[in-house]
């Protein structure tokens, strides 16, 4: 697999709750080369349970999509294959780092740190199934006190995966303390000339810290997370940055105008009462850091309607 096989070197991460097709479709209209699904069941997509299935729908033109799957072992991978295959992934991705307890707690996810000849087990089982490149997404151990992620990464490989998106922190950090980027290095150099894909994710909140991970650190690419939600425009910044050595920030009428996009997508796709009551965390994210934003964020957190969106955005003084 190559970077021309993702469109480019900047993905939108894996976000449970966040990373639906009307997310996905800005983040692609603002620059992102690709984008992956919220992590998908492998068990229920097994059963064929319709909540699980509606994580796999695509926006209209979505021309790569990689699937995340998670799953405790091999059993509920090899079960889901007929109905993952059903969907043409770009590529399928294999979550080894929801921290979550309520997914830690059935094997999957980060637990799977825990047990690198089951990353191996995994992988070769969907490798029987599809020549489709699988790519595995993991952390740098379940804590401080075992830390694999090389020993974990190769058992990946060795299975077949010809991606791997390390998270730079461990199960027991979740999502706080800082990522420890020194981890990037020692596995770019880990896995120097093998022709495998590597990418970053954690702490990458602007466009240097995305080109310091390829430049500084010997990654082929970034995968945005938190730094991408109310920030779609960060995959275009990024791709300045790299151009032109200079990149601009949205103004305010522009992050609120592709707030309101964002919406009507989400009503589109869900319809409104859903779609306003989902939008909020994302609103919430666009607003951030807006003089005089604090009357409209109230006011999102009643909002029920698009009218009622549009008008608690109009609290913000322009």
């Amino acid at each position: 697999m190559t970077i021309e096989n993702l469109g480019g070197r900047f993905i939108l991460a894996p976000l449970a709750g966040y990373t639906d097709k009307a997310f996905r479709e800005i983040a692609r209209e603002e620059g992102a080369d690709a984008a992956v699904t919220e992590m998908v069941s492998a068990e229920g997509l097994a059963r064929d349970g319709e909540k699980t299935k509606a994580l796999l729908e695509r926006f209209p033109g979505e021309d790569r999509l990689i699937i995340q799957i998670f799953g405790p072992s091999d059993d509920p991978v090899e079960r889901c294959m007929e109905n993952l295959l059903a969907y043409n992934p770009t590529v399928i991705d294999i979550n080894c780092g929801c921290p979550v307890p309520k997914v830690v707690k059935t094997g999957a996810g980060s637990a799977l740190m825990q047990n690198p000849e089951m990353i191996g087990r995994i992988v070769r089982t969907i490798k029987k199934h599809t020549d489709i490149p699988v790519s595995v997404k993991f952390r740098l151990g379940w804590d401080s006190t075992s830390i694999n992620f090389l020993e974990f990464a190769d058992k990946a490989a060795e299975a077949g995966a010809e991606m791997l998106t390390l998270h730079a922190r461990t199960r027991a950090q979740g999502y706080s303390g800082v990522a420890d980027k020194n981890a990037f290095r020692l596995l770019s150099e880990h896995f120097k000339d093998s022709g495998i894909l590597l990418f970053g994710s954690g702490d990458v909140f602007t466009p240097e810290d995305a080109v310091s991970l390829i430049n500084d650190y010997g990654l082929d690419g970034v995968m945005f997370a938190r730094g991408a939600i109310g920030n779609p425009f960060i995959f275009r910044e990024t791709k300045d940055f790299i151009e032109t050595g200079s990149y601009h920030l949205p103004d305010t009428i522009t992050r609120i105008e592709t707030a309101m996009k964002h919406l009507r997508l989400m009503i589109d796709y869900y319809g409104e009462n859903v779609a306003c009551r989902e939008m909020r965390k994302h609103l919430m994210a666009y607003i951030k850091g807006i003089s005089g934003s604090s009357k409209a964020k109230a006011a999102i957190g009643e909002a029920l309607t698009e009218k009622e969106v549009k008008e608690a955005l109009s609290l913000i003084r322009i």
